[in-house]
């Protein structure tokens, strides 16, 4: 069966992440060679997904690896990382799992001695990064830049039909230890924190953060708060971007 233009435009977000193949493959690319619009968004795409696998790789503490070993075997067991939950979607791709295993290991030079724990924030860990590749392989993926009015800039990456974005900043202004930048979704039906960023990496990289529960109207802002998450801005918005 011929893929329609329409079908083809939605397989960028997939094709970023290598999570087409066969004939789908060859007719999107194809159809790539020929369209601007798909070429445009899959710089804007494998450029993100370029960031997402760019942090340094860390060290775990001595003996991590033997402890978690021994958790595992006593704990119930997550889907492996490139498995979708039974919702009828489709598994994804190699691509999508190195995302996933990328964003995890950088996570894991920061776990606690507890084997138990480790397993725990292991998992944790990996859902997230599971759910991010998500957002950058679903067939709306959408890359929103923007400029920072204290400096540095950010790249967005959502998807409407997922109700998510993620969030990555690149050179923004050190703060002090008492403070921290926090994001918010504000809109019609008021303001909610939408996560705290990360300190930035060696790189000048912030994040990635996930952000769910998108709704019509709605803008990304980001402010500056003290450390601890806010249930309210305290401070002026430095970044505004309607989604």
């Amino acid at each position: 069966m011929r893929t329609s233009r329409a079908e083809a435009h939605s397989l960028v977000g997939a094709y970023a992440l290598d999570a087409i193949a066969g004939k789908d493959l060859v007719r999107f690319e194809r159809h790539l060679s020929s369209c601007a619009r798909c070429a445009q968004r899959l710089r804007a795409l494998r450029e993100a997904a370029a960031c997402l696998g760019a942090g340094p790789v860390l060290e775990p503490p001595p003996g991590l690896a033997e402890r978690a070993i021994a958790a595992a075997a006593r704990t119930p067991q997550v889907s492996a990382p490139g498995q979708m939950p039974r919702t009828g979607r489709p598994r994804l791709a190699p691509r999508i799992a190195a995302v996933v295993a990328g964003i995890s290991v950088i996570a894991a030079g920061f776990l606690g001695v507890a084997a138990r724990t480790a397993v725990n924030r292991l998992s944790q860990q990996e859902s997230r990064a599971h759910s991010i590749a998500v957002v950058l392989a679903a067939a709306d993926a959408t890359v929103l830049k923007a400029r920072v009015t204290t400096g540095g800039r950010a790249t967005i990456i959502m998807s409407v039909s997922e109700h998510a974005l993620v969030f990555m900043a690149m050179r923004l202004p050190r703060v002090p230890s008492s403070e921290r930048y926090e994001l918010w979704l504000m809109g019609p039906s008021g303001d909610r924190p939408a996560g705290m960023l990360p300190r930035a990496a060696s790189d000048g990289m912030t994040g990635p953060v996930l952000a769910r529960g998108l709704r019509p109207g709605d803008r990304l802002c980001l402010t500056l708060e003290p450390s601890g998450v806010s249930s309210r801005p305290s401070s002026a918005v430095v970044l505004a971007v309607p989604l």
